[in-house]
């Protein structure tokens, strides 16, 4: 049975609990990782707390005790009673203090939690890998951990301590009360099961609803990010649409709000019910103490002592029942936490380390062998068969139509995915032996979705080697190296000028400028295999020769595969494979399958009568 689907029995009910909360362990655990300290201190104020209750009342009966029997009775009756009204106020400035304190824990352990919650979730997502974040359901596993992150788990805890106080409250209450009316105790927990009962069904309902809308959330998200980020504003401002996008984002803000208010009122409707109940109960009970202290069978201060332990009896016992449902509720998120949390990542830990060559030089070869593969999910090939070798020095361009399968194979080079069939050699190690970290280092690579960071100008291009980003010689040679240079001494404060419109005194490059600086930050490293996927798609002709011509001189050494549209750039290469519905259909430099007269050779001259003048 699916977490998120109803239960369909009591029985099923109790095992969906059962289950759920399983999750406790791993919680408290987390609390005690947060803060040991915070932990006894709660835990000590906890006690306290929960023993005061009964002290106060126990008093207070004294008092009221002592006023019956001290009336006419001179000035040590009125003494006596001065000095239990004095302990009474001393009780309660503890309980005050208390209080205080309790709030003041609560407050500082939801940062401190909430704080190693994100960092866990952050930290899990480092780990996950590329198919992750392409799995819609991953990513919703992900956005429902994130969600409540900072205030559900310790809500969690808190109802347990909750539990714990009003045990023990209830006890010392339920010991005092069976000496006055022992049915009294059985009336008291009969009355407050059926509001547990709602209670939880409700806490049930409320997370499954939440749950059910991961998905339109993250739609609701991405329709105001549309009317609200300056990457989409020109297109809604052309084609009016404005009010279609905003018709969408209220459509599903009210579907909410009556969902929301469906359950609301299906909450209170249970809970003026069940309230009324227990307050039925209350003064039945109220009546028969009241009847019991007319004729005298119990004193006035019993029927007081009575009352408040009654009603606040009532009150802990509610309590109870009702932080069990809120730990119902906290339990099925923290169930949800530990599914993202546990998601297996087994793909990146490798078998051996082996030794591969110094990272100077010539670097390694670069092999495919019998490579295919399919997309989790999908039935159809992305790439099949796919064999190709490639030698340190090399340029390899990749050719063909969108859905070839290029884009496909860089993702397999980097590990961001496993072949289905096959192998991929790097120096003669299966690529699936090694660190995916060292893997990584040795190559450098522009992305066509290249990122544009909201940061200043060093660090976007000092991203591409981490550990160098605040050496600002480096990154002006990177700089230099990505014809990003003469771009970046032109802006208000050159290498330190915040980039991007996301933050104050940000300044907005071009699209070709952008370009440039994601050239350049693949320069940063010193990468034995360089991946340019169609790393001239935004920048005029001229800079494109610039660039190449810098490529040339850079990569001599080094593999280069590029994947570009524009056959200016891919007739460059040693070799050009050309790639159809997954496989390599040809292979050759240009002008040998421009002899061969196949498939680039008619890309080819399709693109050249595109620049030729009638």
């Amino acid at each position: 049975m699916s977490a998120l689907s109803p239960p369909s029995s009591l029985k099923d009910r109790l095992k969906n609990a059962g289950s759920l909360f399983r999750q406790l362990p791993g919680t408290f655990r987390l609390f005690w990782e947060s803060s040991p300290r915070g932990a006894v201190v709660l835990g000590l104020l906890t006690l306290t707390a929960a023993v005061l209750p009964a002290s106060i009342a126990w008093v207070g009966k004294l008092i009221v005790d002592g006023v019956v029997a001290g009336q006419g009775g001179g000035e040590a009756a009125r003494h006596r009673v001065l000095e239990l009204v004095a302990l009474e106020l001393g009780l309660m400035l503890v309980s005050v203090t208390v209080e205080r304190g309790l709030a003041l824990t609560r407050e500082l352990l939801r940062v401190g939690l909430g704080n190693l919650l994100n960092e866990r979730i952050l930290q899990k997502a480092l780990t996950l890998e590329l198919r992750h974040f392409e799995d819609s359901d991953t990513y919703d596993k992900m956005q429902n951990a994130r969600r409540e992150a900072s205030t559900r788990p310790l809500s969690l805890v808190m109802e347990a301590f909750s539990i714990i106080r009003n045990l023990v409250t209830l006890s010392t209450y339920a010991v005092m009360l069976v000496t006055l009316s022992p049915w009294s105790v059985a009336v008291l927990v009969l009355a407050s099961i059926p509001a547990f009962i709602a209670e939880a069904r409700m806490a049930e309902e409320g997370f499954r609803l939440h749950s059910w809308r991961a998905p339109e959330r993250r739609k609701l998200a991405y329709l105001e990010w549309i009317l609200t980020r300056d990457n989409h504003v020109k297109e809604v401002k052309l084609f009016g649409l404005g009010p279609m996008v905003l018709d969408r984002y209220q459509s599903l803000h009210w579907k909410f709000f009556s969902e929301e208010k469906g359950l609301s009122i299906r909450r209170m409707a249970w809970g003026l019910g069940l309230g009324a109940l227990a307050l039925g109960a209350f003064y039945g009970c109220y009546a028969f103490i009241a009847g019991r202290a007319t004729l005298g069978l119990i004193s006035v201060g019993d029927m007081v002592l009575y009352l408040s332990l009654f009603r606040g009896g009532q009150t802990a016992f509610q309590g109870i029942l009702t932080s069990l449902g809120s730990m119902y509720e906290g339990a099925l998120y923290m169930s949800t936490l530990f599914a993202y949390l546990d998601i297996p990542t087994g793909a990146e830990t490798p078998r051996v380390v082996p030794a591969l060559s110094p990272r100077k030089g010539l670097g390694n070869t670069l092999e495919l062998r019998n490579v295919s593969f399919r997309y989790p999910g999908k039935e159809a090939w992305a790439l099949r068969g796919v064999s190709l070798r490639l030698e340190p020095g090399e340029k390899l361009a990749l050719v063909g139509e969108n859905g070839a399968g290029k884009t496909t194979l860089v993702k397999l080079l980097l590990r961001m995915y496993e072949p289905t069939e096959g192998d991929i050699f790097y120096g003669g190690v299966n690529v699936k032996d090694m660190e995916p970290e060292d893997l990584r280092s040795r190559f450098g690579a522009v992305f066509q979705d290249f990122v544009r960071y909201q940061f200043n100008v060093a660090e976007n291009i000092g991203l591409g080697h981490v550990q160098s980003i605040e050496n600002r010689e480096r990154i002006r040679q990177a700089a230099e190296h990505g014809g990003a240079h003469g771009v970046i001494e032109e802006l208000p404060q050159k290498y330190d000028t915040m980039l991007g419109g996301w933050f104050d005194k940000g300044f907005e490059l071009s699209g070709g400028q952008w370009q440039k600086l994601a050239v350049a930050r693949a320069f940063m490293r010193e990468a034995e295999v360089l991946i340019l996927d169609e790393p001239t798609a935004s920048i005029d002709a001229e800079a494109e020769h610039a660039l190449f011509e810098r490529f040339q001189a850079l990569a001599a050494n080094r593999i280069t595969l590029v994947i570009s549209h524009r056959f200016s750039t891919v007739r460059m290469a040693d070799r050009i494979a050309v790639l159809h519905n997954g496989r390599v259909d040809e292979l050759g430099n240009h002008s040998e399958l421009m002899a061969l007269d196949g498939r680039y050779a008619h890309l080819f001259n399709l693109q050249a009568r595109g620049y030729q003048t009638n």
